[in-house]
């Protein structure tokens, strides 16, 4: 039911199960979200298969020193309860050494871009 929540889900598992990539079900949400975390270092990179009606994102997933670079995440905002923050309120994750990722009116954003841009949203989940 949850795309974003299963797309994190598969991907901390995989890194955590030592698979070198996953695939998921595509979304243009969810390959938003995949073009940021590849921009960020968390996956090494993306790429769309199939046509039509079964299309999805294959993710290689990034390792550093034989460990998944994505430790840990959380989903916050989810469809039964929706959490907003104003960009004054976001906060650093872990002192800087994670993220969080918003869906902003400028489109999905990591919390340095949205106060950068003094935009807020909808969180969508932290990762680390």
């Amino acid at each position: 039911m949850d795309p974003i929540g299963d797309f994190i889900n598969r991907i901390k598992t995989s890194g955590n199960a030592g698979l070198a990539s996953t695939s998921v079900p595509y979304s243009n949400v969810v390959a938003a979200i995949a073009d940021v975390l590849v921009k960020h270092g968390y996956l090494k990179s993306v790429s769309k298969k199939g046509k039509k009606v079964v299309k999805t994102l294959e993710v290689e997933l990034a390792y550093r020193e034989g460990k998944p670079r994505i430790t840990d995440a959380a989903r916050i905002s989810k469809l039964s309860r929706r959490i907003y923050e104003k960009s004054k309120d976001i906060k650093p994750v872990f002192r800087g050494r994670g993220m969080v990722v918003f869906s902003t009116p400028s489109g999905i954003l990591t919390d340095a871009e949205a106060r950068k841009a003094n935009v807020g949203g909808e969180v969508l989940f932290k990762i680390w």
